[in-house]
Parts: structure tokens; C-alpha cells; sequence
């Protein structure tokens, strides 16, 4: 299991699991409304978004959202604002909500028809660490196949356990070193 490193700061080197890098790089695909909620624009675009359709709805009972169809209406109609944690909780529907509709397109970027995607990882960050305690660690890029079915769905479902292991599926292909990976800088890719 990724995260052998159960003491990574000991030395003061900084980083994160790679589990949770592969979670944070997974989000970073998924856009939607710049504008904020808190703005008339940003408010606005939610509401529309989220009142398109059922599954709209069902991620506002998710987030909590239980008002009246008046209420609801009003909204839209924008004779009323929704108070603070409406608000926040409009926003948290969503982003749920955008998660939920781009999971699919998310598998089949990263899929790549079989291809797969490269990705770069960066090793922990060591500048911090006495000399004597460094690894010499470099930057890896290598070609991932056949697991982003799982993270995608790992990542929808919060499920870092799953997460966990697809790091450590991705990780065994660098070989003899993988366990100097199992936390990292952060990753990235171009899909």
C-alpha cells in the first residue's frame, strides 16, 4: 500500500500520498462557472444549471437544499436571494453535480482509446532536508493504462482506499524505486 512513508515531515521533507495528489490532479479537470456563487452571475448560472434537470435536483436534496417551489422559483426568477447557507450549499450542489455529469468524459480522455495518459510525477520536495538524509530523486514520467476506470470512480465516490491502491498499481511500473513515490510533490498530465 502507497504511503510507506509513515513519518514524511521527520526530515522536513514536504509532499503529500500520492493518492491524494491523484485525487487533486483528477479535480483540477473538472470547470465550470468561474464567476461566484455570491455573485448575481455566478448565482444565476447555478440555479440554471442545477434546475435542468432531475438529477439537478437530486444533487440539491443532497447538498440540503429543501425549499418550496415558490421559494425555488423565486430564486430563479431572481425576486429573492437564497440566504448564506443556501448559497453555499447552491454552490456545493453544483460542483457535485459538475463532478457527477464530466466522470464519464474524465475516463475516456484519461483512457485515451487504450493509449492511456502520460503523467509526471514530482518526488517530494527535499530542500529542507539535511544533505546528508536526501534520496536522490528525480522527476518520472511514465505512460498510465488501464486504471483510470478506477480512480475516476474512486475519486466520484471519496473513496481513498481505492485511490490508495490505483497509486500503487501506477507506482510498481517505475520498478525498484517505486516506494520513494509512494508521496510526492504533486502530479500532473496533459489530457
Amino acid at each position: 500500500m502507497a504511503g510507506r512513508w509513515m513519518d514524511l515531515g521527520a526530515l522536513n521533507a514536504r509532499g503529500l500520498p500520492g493518492a491524494d495528489a491523484l485525487g487533486v490532479a483528477i479535480e483540477r479537470m473538472v470547470t465550470g462557472i468561474a464567476s461566484s456563487v455570491e455573485s448575481e452571475r455566478g448565482l444565476a448560472a447555478r440555479l440554471n444549471y442545477l434546475t435542468k434537470t432531475d438529477a439537478g435536483y437530486e444533487a440539491m436534496d443532497r447538498a440540503g437544499i429543501h425549499v418550496s417551489p415558490r421559494t425555488l422559483m423565486a430564486w430563479l426568477a431572481e425576486e429573492r436571494i437564497p440566504n448564506k447557507a443556501n448559497r453555499s450549499r447552491l454552490d456545493a450542489a453544483y460542483w457535485d453535480l459538475r463532478r457527477r455529469n464530466v466522470a464519464a468524459d474524465l475516463k475516456k480522455r484519461l483512457n485515451n482509446h487504450g493509449r492511456g495518459t502520460r503523467i509526471e510525477i514530482n518526488p517530494v520536495d527535499q530542500t529542507r532536508v539535511e544533505g546528508r538524509h536526501q534520496r536522490d530523486l528525480s522527476s518520472r514520467s511514465i505512460n498510465v493504462r488501464g486504471v483510470w476506470d478506477r480512480a475516476v470512480d474512486a475519486w466520484m465516490n471519496d473513496d481513498y482506499d481505492e485511490l490508495d491502491a490505483v497509486w500503487d498499481d501506477i507506482i510498481e511500473d517505475l520498478g525498484s524505486e517505486y516506494d520513494a513515490y509512494s508521496n510526492v510533490s504533486s502530479i500532473g498530465w496533459a489530457a
